[in-house]
């Protein structure tokens, strides 16, 4: 255990140097070089060309958006006539941020009132069979008022529903088959983007750097005619996205603009290019599914000549609109440059351990490759290699000597 233990202790101090032993078999060769070149171009193709691993990069981008939409429609609904719809009614909120909201389609409910009414039959909690199904003060879940106490039917075998204080008449439930405001498609939305790299700094726009506003009032986006003209058709916006815009429009939904800035600043100013994606956000895994679409509900409210305050209660159907904006921004510096190229190095030697275990453990004549590749020189070795050097030296002369003192000793010769 001793001298176990103290082999152990001598051996961390050992050091292994290389040896190079050249092995004469093609195939292991050819595995090598291929191993080399496969390692070589993914440094140079995958590092240093495709990733840049020669640059420092910045992905903390810091960005603004503002948007601004342009278009007006009329309508004529039996509950409130003709009506002129401009930005300021169907784009909410009118402010013009990164999220907004543009109605294609609503459910409207005129001159509502506070008063007595009763509650919707499509509303679960508010049917009823006797006035005992309607406590006085309760509000009706998912509902539109208060309950009053009574109980309001047809008959007495009938199932009824329950009188309540709310705004009446309640909202109506029929939703019109086509989108009122279809006509919206042909209107344009306009989304102008800051965007800056703080570690380099470096600012740009979505815009075109012009003097002049004769060409933002006159193009539409296009990704090879326009590239950097800010503004977009909401046909063409959902068309990118892969849906019509008349059938969106009727219950409405969700659209994500992403906004990508990838920029090689070793290239310059002008080769930093916004680059646009479109995609709907709202799509469910099946189809139909009640949970698909975009509707809220909002009010206006006024008075008329007695004082009493009415509203206009509107659902409305619509698409939003979400910008996001990702960027990256790369330049070249010497630092990642080195690391990348060392660690690329180091790779290399991986062709020369895989070709050794083959060597080693995979190969017929194994056994005599690993006792060419690995030699102990130690002191216990070297001593023995001298005095076994030393003695097929001497031996010769000691076989001369004893044969001449055979010849001139008499004993010997006299010997019987």
């Amino acid at each position: 255990a001793g001298q176990a233990a103290s082999w152990v202790l001598l051996s961390a101090f050992d050091y292994k140097t290389e040896k190079y032993v050249i092995a004469k078999n093609k195939k292991v060769g050819v595995l090598y070089r291929l191993i080399q070149l496969t390692l070589l171009g993914y440094i140079i193709g995958w590092v240093f060309v495709m990733k840049k691993g020669y640059q420092e990069s910045d992905e903390s981008i810091q960005s603004s958006v503002i948007t601004k939409v342009k278009g007006v429609l009329l309508t004529n609904t039996s509950g409130t006539g003709p009506r002129l719809w401009g930005p300021e009614d169907y784009v909410i909120p009118q402010q013009g941020e990164a999220v907004l909201f543009i109605t294609t389609n609503f459910l409207e409910t005129p001159n509502q009132r506070l008063g007595y009414c009763a509650e919707s039959f499509k509303v679960l909690d508010g049917r009823c069979r006797e006035n005992g199904d309607c406590p006085e003060g309760e509000a009706v879940v998912a509902g539109n008022g208060v309950k009053t106490g009574r109980c309001l039917k047809k008959d007495r075998n009938s199932t009824g529903t329950c009188e309540i204080y709310g705004w009446c008449p309640i909202e109506r439930s029929h939703r019109p088959d086509v989108p009122l405001l279809g006509r919206t498609e042909s209107f344009t939305i306009y989304i102008k983007n800051f965007i800056r790299f703080p570690k380099f700094h470096f600012s740009k726009s979505n815009v075109l750097e012009t003097a002049t506003d004769t060409y933002l009032k006159t193009c539409l986006y296009d990704e090879v005619a326009h590239p950097y003209c800010p503004i977009f058709g909401l046909r063409d916006i959902v068309r990118r996205a892969g849906y019509d815009f008349q059938d969106m429009a009727l219950l409405g939904g969700s659209i994500g603009i992403l906004i990508e800035w990838h920029c090689d600043l070793d290239k310059g100013y002008s080769e930093c290019h916004p680059r646009y994606t479109f995609t709907r956000l709202d799509v469910n895994a099946t189809p139909n599914s009640v949970s698909s679409g975009y509707n809220f509900r909002y009010a206006r409210y006024f008075k008329n000549a007695a004082g009493e305050t009415h509203r206009t209660l509107l659902k409305v159907y619509g698409i939003r609109f979400d910008i996001l904006v990702h960027g990256k921004a790369g330049k070249f510096n010497i630092i990642p440059t080195i690391i990348n190229l060392g660690s690329g190095l180091a790779l290399m030697g991986a062709g020369s351990f895989f070709c050794d275990m083959v060597l080693l453990y995979m190969m017929k004549k194994s056994t005599l490759y690993r006792e060419r590749k690995f030699e102990k020189d130690n002191k216990y070795v070297l001593q023995t290699h001298i005095q076994n050097h030393e003695s097929h030296l001497l031996a010769p002369l000691f076989v001369t000597l004893t044969v001449m003192s055979c010849r001139f000793d008499p004993h010997v010769l006299t010997a019987p």
